[in-house]
């Protein structure tokens, strides 16, 4: 009995997809983790816990969460608030949002408004993920001269 009592308090996948959530949200919203757990009247390592997923956020405290992050409860669970996305579309969609460094890209990318730099830069971010494991050639050195070439004609 002990046993079975002691599993169902332990995360599961959803937990650790309600932290990832909870992570990518507050990159958005440019938070530390001490920002959000001074909001929260926790310490910040209970938030890593509840990022991580090796604590469970309880209702109460998610609820309140969402209200810090401004986004509603249903976010944690669905992604936005479109019910009617294929199970594991949204989280699969978003899920390299876990990391600082995707967020600054993605935020950066739609500040800007010249389609042609748009462009350049994802050829340049695809020929270098592209080249990954392969020596670096002259077709990414090509690759990311087209994009700064790009990026100063439409400046001028």
């Amino acid at each position: 009995m002990e046993r079975s009592k002691t599993r169902t308090k332990a995360p599961d996948a959803r937990d650790m997809d309600v932290g990832r959530r909870i992570r990518a949200q507050r990159l958005v919203c440019r938070m530390s983790q001490t920002e959000l757990a001074n909001n929260l009247g926790v310490t910040f390592q209970q938030v890593q816990k509840y990022e991580k997923g090796v604590n469970r956020v309880g209702a109460g405290r998610l609820s309140r969460i969402a209200d810090v992050l401004g986004v509603p409860v249903a976010f944690f669970f669905s992604g936005d608030m479109s019910p009617s996305l294929p199970s594991g579309s949204a989280s699969t969609g978003l899920s390299f949002l876990e990391t600082a460094g995707a967020v600054r890209l993605v935020r950066a990318y739609s500040q800007m408004e010249d389609p042609q730099i748009r462009r350049a830069l994802v050829d340049l971010a695809e020929e270098i993920a592209g080249s990954r494991g392969r020596e670096p050639g002259r077709h990414g050195a090509e690759t990311r001269k087209r994009a700064r070439k790009d990026g100063r004609r439409a400046r001028m």
